[in-house]
């Protein structure tokens, strides 16, 4: 049985999330009562980029602006919409304004499931042009910092983007080492939109629509969290035009994530 809550005043944040009584999410209550700060922990919602803007500004046919890291979904205010018994379903209207001339709405459902989460995206182009847009979610599962020594996540990948040290590398072979003072890995060949963070008795199991095939690793030592991040696009698509999803006046894309606890 799993139960969650959301803030709608705090971006649509996801807050909780508890399977069989067990936190799922990770949670700095202090960041979340300030409004002055970005909430650190629960599942932030990042639109219209994901990461980080070279310079914090981007550059797209003429058009340009200023945009904060993750975009400014996860920093404004949403409104509750009636829905289903058990589901929650928050939108966020943005007019076209400066640093996004696009006039767009976000809707996002929730859907407890039986060991999860479900969270249903709908990206409606309210503007008259072809609007570029990048998504992703960036969930905070609790992990304490003794554990992560046998946390493990299991990828294809061979390659990945280290935003520690700012270049490419070749994973090792025996898997992401999670205890180093800080992993921020941008991981380049995971070629798939589901991952895994194996956590001895239990496993919690990430599967996206089939735009989430970008995959970023974050933690801190000392932090009792490791995030496993699904991106439609990589950071600076906004300037590079890289995996950007395009979308017609007047239309919607859906897109969603599961989130599932397995015991293994």
């Amino acid at each position: 049985m799993s139960t969650f809550e959301i803030r709608p005043d705090r971006g649509a944040l996801v807050t909780e999330l508890e399977v069989d009584g067990v936190p799922v999410l990770f949670l700095d209550e202090q960041t979340l009562r300030d409004p002055t700060k970005n909430v650190r922990g629960g599942v932030p919602v990042l639109f219209p980029t994901p990461g980080k803007l070279r310079d914090d500004r981007w550059t797209w046919r003429g058009k340009g602006g200023p945009l904060k890291q993750h975009g400014f979904a996860r920093t404004l205010p949403w409104i509750e919409r009636p829905s289903d018994l058990g589901s929650r379903v928050l939108a966020l209207a943005w007019p076209g304004a400066e640093g996004w001339p696009w006039a767009c709405t976000l809707e996002l459902r929730c859907v407890p499931r039986d060991r999860g989460l479900l969270l249903e995206q709908r990206v409606t182009n309210d503007s008259d042009e072809e609007m570029p847009f990048g998504m992703g979610f960036h969930p905070y599962f609790f992990v304490p910092d003794a554990d992560k020594r046998h946390a493990r996540i299991p990828t294809r990948a061979t390659r990945a983007f280290d935003n520690v040290t700012k270049q490419e590398i070749t994973l090792d072979a025996r898997g992401i080492d999670l205890t180093q003072p800080e992993v921020d890995l941008h991981l380049l060949d995971h070629g798939a939109s589901e991952a895994w963070l194996e956590l001895g008795r239990r496993t919690i199991r990430l599967r996206g629509s089939a735009e989430y095939r970008r995959w970023v690793v974050w933690t801190l030592a000392g932090k009792d969290f490791v995030c496993l991040e699904p991106w439609t696009c990589p950071a600076d698509a906004m300037n590079t035009g890289e995996d950007l999803l395009m979308l017609a006046p007047g239309d919607t894309r859906r897109l969603s994530l599961e989130m599932d606890v397995v015991s293994t």
